[in-house]
């Protein structure tokens, strides 16, 4: 189940009806419309993939397939053009200049790879987590060690490196897919049950069904047979997985995932990519860092003129050889050599590249790092002022569409845990908890400050500053830890010899505050 699906080709193979509707490549053969072919293409997010079919089943599967394979193609089209995009592939690359041709710089400052690097490093800079969520205090230790299991498995099965590709497609394309699948097999090499795929989102995709519910119908694979060349679609329901080709069903089997193998993962509800909002901005800076090449270059190779001189192009291969030229001027028509210079502004033109640059910034939500400094400045301040804070808010977004896709999948990953016999993991979605640990080593110091301060207050639970002080990833794990450590101190210290403050006869003895009768005091005593 799921041997013949191709995820890893680079190419993309959809049905004729699915490529209606799509754009031109920047880079390919074809040169886009409209004209110029350096013109800015306008994208508004990628459409949502939707069926009018309740139930799929064998005999409307290849309907229901077909229903959205044009919406699709129109997605492939815009991904296909943001993915060249963000490699460079830029309008500017297709630039046509019709005055002096010779000179036709194109500068490519790949921004849109500088936003997708910077958001990638910084809301993936250490690997997502799972934690366990305490409910009443029953049971945690009993879950806390499933959840430590399941981190283990993801682990083996290379989860970070799978989320990295995963959050890259969300970043530029606005969407991806995420495939988990049981694995075939015994487990030899002490590896998950499970398997994951992180889908190119250019050949999968997931349909839901049309109302307020946004249930999903099935998912779908694009895959090309490897000597035909023919396309195939291996589509997943949350009972049944179907071969459909030519319109018509191959193949099909049960499964008892419970649910659709297929986890779609969307940046936002428009699925528009990180850098699409700024398309414009960043092929204007293009432009802008081109023409002010083209204008140097002119400068340097700058037009002579010529005024009441007759000269032949063999007398001007000569000038230019020698470097000079003489002059005869006739009466009432001077002669005169001069040459066209028409200087470009550099300081104006930066300026118009700073503010476009700048705007960049503060739509796609990144901090700016060429602002100046205040002796006054507060450490909040510099946050707000150069844009971490911005970023920071970005970042929180993306971590509510991540974690609303992410239970998806571990709900298939939990039902083949309990399904595998070399598994023992007894978790419930509302057991776990995902955690970002981005900035979790941020402001250290006044982090611990809080939590010391609000320890020696004893005014809260020790257990509530454990949480609120953003000290820990997992603030239950790290209390129950702390509880342990206290218990076995507590064990291994002496115990302190009992002291009593009256004897039998109810004298009362030096505990009281009385000096002690005998010995060498009441020798000392008697003596006086």
């Amino acid at each position: 189940m799921g041997d013949t699906v191709e995820v890893n080709s680079d190419d993309v193979s959809v049905e004729p009806e699915a490529s209606k509707g799509g754009g031109e490549t920047v880079g390919s053969d074809v040169s886009p419309s409209p004209k110029p072919n350096d013109a800015t293409r306008t994208l508004h997010g990628r459409a949502p993939l939707l069926t009018s079919y309740d139930v799929i089943d064998k005999t409307n599967v290849a309907d229901a397939l077909n229903e959205v394979l044009p919406a699709f193609g129109v997605n492939v089209a815009d991904i296909e053009y943001l993915w060249g995009y963000y490699k460079g592939r830029q309008p500017i690359l297709l630039r046509e200049k019709p005055v002096r041709p010779e000179i036709n710089n194109r500068i490519v400052e790949n921004h849109a790879q500088e936003i997708v690097a910077f958001k990638l490093g910084y809301q993936l800079a250490e690997p997502l987590q799972y934690t366990c969520r305490k409910a009443d205090g029953e049971g945690y230790d009993e879950h806390s060690k499933d959840v430590n299991e399941l981190n283990t498995l993801m682990y083996a099965e290379d989860k970070e490196a799978g989320d990295r590709d995963l959050f890259e497609w969300m970043l530029v394309a606005g969407t991806a897919c995420r495939m988990v699948l049981a694995r075939a097999g015994e487990d030899e090499d002490g590896c998950a049950p499970f398997e994951l795929f992180a889908l190119d989102p250019r050949k999968s995709g997931v349909v839901r069904k049309t109302g307020y519910r946004d249930d999903v119908a099935f998912g779908f694979i694009v895959g090309t047979r490897p000597r035909t060349c023919e396309t195939f679609y291996t589509v997943y329901t949350d009972k049944f997985m179907y071969e459909v080709e030519n319109g018509r069903v191959v193949a099909s089997c049960a499964h008892t995932y419970g649910s659709c193998p297929i986890v779609e993962y969307k940046l936002n509800n428009a699925r528009m990519g990180v850098f699409e909002p700024v398309l414009p901005l960043l092929d204007a800076i293009d432009k802008a860092e081109s023409d002010r090449i083209n204008g140097i270059e002119q400068t340097v190779q700058c037009l002579m003129k010529f005024i009441n001189v007759d000269i032949s192009k063999e007398d001007f291969k000569e000038i230019m050889e020698v470097g000079g030229i003489k002059l005869e001027s006739r009466e009432g028509r001077p002669g005169d050599v001069d040459i066209l210079r028409n200087d470009l502004d550099q300081t104006q033109t930066q300026i118009t590249k700073d503010d476009m640059y700048q705007a960049v910034l503060n739509i796609c939500g990144m901090p700016n790092r060429s602002t100046g400094s205040a002796s006054a400045d507060t450490g909040a301040a510099v946050l707000l002022r150069d844009g971490w804070t911005l970023a920071e808010s970005h970042a929180k977004s993306y971590e509510l569409q991540m974690k609303r896709s992410e239970r998806d999948a571990l709900r298939v990953v939990l039902s083949i845990c309990r399904q595998s016999a070399s598994c023992d993991i007894d978790l419930r979605i509302r057991d776990i908890e995902l955690k970002f640990n981005r900035r979790n080593y941020e402001n250290i110091l006044t982090k611990a400050q809080t939590f010391t301060t609000l320890m020696q207050s004893k005014m809260l639970d020790p257990e509530v500053v454990f949480q609120v002080s953003g000290l820990f990833t997992d603030p239950e794990a790290a209390w129950t830890a702390t509880q342990k450590w206290l218990d076995e101190k507590a064990s291994e210290a002496p115990a302190l010899p009992e002291q009593n403050t009256t004897d039998d006869n109810g004298n009362i003895g030096h505990q009281a505050g009385q000096p002690e009768l005998g010995g060498d005091g009441a020798a000392s005593a008697e003596e006086a």
